[in-house]
């Protein structure tokens, strides 16, 4: 059976590729809901990995939940309202979780339509590149439901609430250059070269102390609902630590030697 998410590593960089091309990538089952938990965990535990690229197989990014699994009432979709509310539950709303709670840095390689779900899980990642190709659409209203898996707190986040809002109620389609206007992508490239840049930026990443990385990350994401005091009681902590690493000496060192620094995460 095909795996239906490819985990791959060099180096400090973990590439995770939606593979169901012929589904464009769809999220729609337990399968690759699982999947996802899976690599979130073992990303997690594992301290050689400094950054994470989430793409898709194919000419998709993700068109999200199955339409024809919507119609035929199956999989995610299927059963009682109490049913169906417990499947996204400990569904696809296991997703969102994991993304928000990985360590390290996540970058969105989107390499074509990401779509309701898709789009969705696009804004997940801490950044976002597109190809040229790409088009995004906040697309459940379209289809008479609403964001399931998160969409409703990470948009907003993302581009601000009025365009989160247009984006929502009307469920139009946007292409790369409008989502780069509205800060949804950070930059736009020709699709060919996608993965490259997206490595480009994960390995500049990479280089980086990854103790700094990882606290660097969780203060972000602390800061979105943190007060002010409180984040920066915890800002102090964390730099107290930082300051008695390794890597920081190393950093140091490299700093007056005018030398990339060689950090091993100690």
């Amino acid at each position: 059976m095909t795996e239906a998410l490819l985990y791959e590593q060099d180096g400090g960089v973990v590439t995770l590729t939606i593979n169901r091309p012929e589904e464009r990538n769809a999220l729609s089952d337990d399968v690759i809901f699982d999947a996802f938990l899976s690599a979130a965990d073992r990303i997690n535990k594992d301290n050689s990995v400094r950054c994470v690229i989430l793409t898709g197989a194919g000419k998709a990014f993700s068109a999200g939940g199955n339409v024809k699994h919507m119609r035929d009432k199956e999989g995610l979709f299927a059963g009682s309202p109490t049913e169906l509310r417990q499947g996204y539950r400990h569904g696809i709303q296991k997703i969102p979780l994991a993304f928000y709670d990985l360590e390290v840095p996540t970058i969105a390689a989107v390499n074509g339509p990401a779509v309701g779900a898709g789009c969705d899980l696009a804004c997940m990642c801490d950044i976002r590149i597109a190809g040229k190709s790409a088009k995004f659409a906040e697309s459940f209203v379209k289809l008479g439901i609403i964001p399931g898996d998160g969409g409703a707190w990470f948009l907003p986040r993302v581009i601000g609430r009025s365009r989160a809002a247009e984006l929502t109620f009307t469920g139009d389609m946007i292409d790369a250059a409008t989502a780069l206007d509205w800060g949804l992508v950070s930059r736009i490239v020709e699709d060919a070269e996608l993965m490259t840049a997206a490595k480009d930026l994960a390995n500049r990443i990479a280089a980086n102390p990854p103790h700094a990385l990882r606290m660097s990350k969780k203060l972000l994401r602390e800061g979105e609902h943190m007060r002010l005091d409180s984040l920066l009681e915890m800002s102090a902590a964390f730099q107290a630590a930082s300051h008695h690493t390794k890597d920081h000496a190393e950093a140091i060192n490299a700093f007056f030697e005018k030398r990339p620094g060689n950090f091993k995460g100690e």
